[in-house]
Parts: structure tokens; sequence; C-alpha cells
């Protein structure tokens, strides 16, 4: 899995970026989630193929989190995400593109769209982050890792509904993941204790959710135990062209645990004309 990890190395206003960049046709860009030792690829391995049959899938690791470089003194906030979006969409010369938005991923796409609504065409927001809600015990488990072994397996416990998808590989590779020189410093560095004012951090203001003009599709595991699904269900009250598709027997992991149909959900309603 690690040899696909790693897409193309694009330069994104100084930042040496890894960037997957497959298909043709409209263009969607993925934003990953927050675990530790996550990328792209581990967040969108089985999306991307089925998705870039019918468009241009363009999924970078962000800053701080996979093979993407990590400066000296890097500044890792919601701001400097945002940003990353808009300078990646210039690199690429893309004026607009729809948004995929997993967790922390949904929170950054919601701040992209409602600070730049005319650069986004429709958006899916999945166990999306960016509204305010009590920090879960899943979520602060998973911002306040420590590389282990045995700390990851916990973690996957959290993440997936359908335990036998947690294969002690899968538990092996991403701890390797995240303990890679570099990472866990990184990854330290973002969400530290106490954890509730980093999900406050990633909300939009409501009132400013509300402006959003685009077709928006939210989707989420029922059993979700990092993001509650409390939150889609908030959105779909806020967010005036919405829809919500709520997975039972599924954990925050919707794109992995019902790969097939979490796929043909978005490629459809990301096909439909407005």
């Amino acid at each position: 899995m690690s040899g696909s990890e790693i897409g193309t190395t694009l330069d994104v206003k100084g930042l040496a970026a890894n960037v997957h960049d497959e298909g043709d046709g409209p263009a969607v860009l993925l934003i990953h989630g927050s675990g530790p030792g996550v990328s792209a690829w581990a967040n969108w391995r089985l999306a991307i193929p089925e998705l870039s049959k019918r468009f241009r899938v363009i999924a970078p690791d962000m800053p701080g989190f996979g093979y993407t470089e990590r400066p000296e003194g890097a500044t890792y906030d919601v701001e400097s995400w945002t940003q990353f979006v808009a300078d990646l969409l210039d690199t690429l010369g893309l004026d607009r593109v729809s948004l995929v938005g997993n967790s922390f991923g949904g929170a950054i796409a919601l701040r992209f769209a409602t600070r730049y609504p005319d650069r986004v065409g429709r958006l899916v927001l999945m166990g999306a982050a960016g509204v305010d809600f009590p920090i879960t015990a899943g979520l602060d488990a998973v911002w306040g890792y420590e590389p282990s072994v045995e700390n990851m397996r916990g973690l996957m416990d959290v993440f997936a509904y359908d335990r036998s998808l947690l294969t002690p590989e899968l538990a092996q590779l991403r701890y390797e993941a995240s303990s890679r020189p570099g990472v866990q410093e990184a990854y330290a560095s973002m969400f530290p204790a106490p954890r509730q004012r980093w999900v406050e951090a990633l909300a939009v203001p409501e009132d400013e959710i509300r402006t959003l003009p685009h077709q928006t599709l939210i989707v989420h595991g029922r059993d979700d135990q990092v993001i509650p699904l409390a939150t889609s269900l908030r959105l779909l009250e806020l967010v005036d062209r919405s829809q919500l598709h709520v997975f039972g027997r599924c954990g925050h992991w919707v794109q992995i645990e019902h790969a097939a149909r979490f796929s043909s959900l978005v490629s459809d309603f990301l096909s439909e004309s407005d």
C-alpha cells in the first residue's frame, strides 16, 4: 500500500505537496480526515478508482499529513489549510471544483465553500466536523494518539463498525505511517489538549453555513464514535439545498465500510445537473 500513497509532487506556492490526480471530466477535490498516519491514499484508496471513471479526481495530502512537505516552523490551522486548498486550485489552473470532505476534511470543505462560494460546484460532507459539538471520547483518542501498534489497534476499533476490516496488517501499516520521521511531531502540534477548542476552531459560524447556495450531499455512519450523527443532522438543518444519507452498521469510515455504495452515491450526486 505504501507505494501507492505517493502521487505527484506539486509545487503549491513553495510547498512540495503530494497529490493524486486521476481521471478526466469535471474536477472533484477529495479532502481527507485527520487521523494519525492518514494520507489521501489511506483515506480514499477505494473511492479514487471508482470516482475517476467519471471525474478528474484530485486528492492531496493536506499540509502536516502524509507525504506533503513539513517545513520547519510551519503553522497548521484552519486558515492555513483553507488557503492551501485555494493555492492548490490556483496551481492546477482550476477556477471551480466540487468538494468531498471527510471528517476534518469536511470542516475544511465547509470553510472553503463559505469563503469562496463561486469556486465550488457541489459539496459532499462525510462524517464532517464543521459545526460545534461536545468532543467525543473517540475523537479525543484520535487527536491524542501516541505512536504504538497497540494504540493504533485501539483507534481502528473506534473508527470502524465492522471489526473484520481491522486486520493486524492494517494496524501495522497505519502505525508505521504515523511514526515516520517528523510525522508525530507535526501531528502532536495540531490538536493538543484540551481538545474541545479544536472542535470549536474547525466549526464554521452557523450564519455563514446558512448562506451556502450549493447542492450538498451529507453522508454519515449511524454508529460513528468519532463525529456524532447529530453534526450531520444539524448540517441538514443549516444547508438549504441539502440531503442526508445515513448508513446503518457503519462507523466513521463510510468510504471504506460501504465503499461501493458510497462511490456510487457520490458519483451519481456529482453527475446530476442543477
